[in-house]
């Protein structure tokens, strides 16, 4: 199955993540098959970036977003 989940790219105590379309089988921060977009929730008001098409069209396709990024659709479509 499909996913479009986080994936993890900061440092130690320095949070910064990746919105990706992942098979469910590979690793958090394994291979993924499209970044659709970035998440920083450092600075106040937190960072949100997603190209809400794109994950839009993976979601017609039949991937499932985990339930953070489903959050993160939702800001992100509102800020657009």
């Amino acid at each position: 199955m499909v996913k479009i989940r986080l994936a993890r790219v900061g440092s130690k105590k320095n949070p910064i993540y990746r919105v990706v379309v992942a098979d469910s089988r590979s690793p958090r921060d394994g291979r993924n098959i499209e970044t659709i977009g970035r998440y920083n929730p450092q600075p106040d008001p937190s960072f949100v970036e997603i190209d809400v098409e794109k994950a839009n069209d993976w979601i017609t396709k039949g991937a499932q977003p985990t339930p953070a990024v489903k959050k993160l659709l939702k800001i992100a479509a509102a800020g657009s």
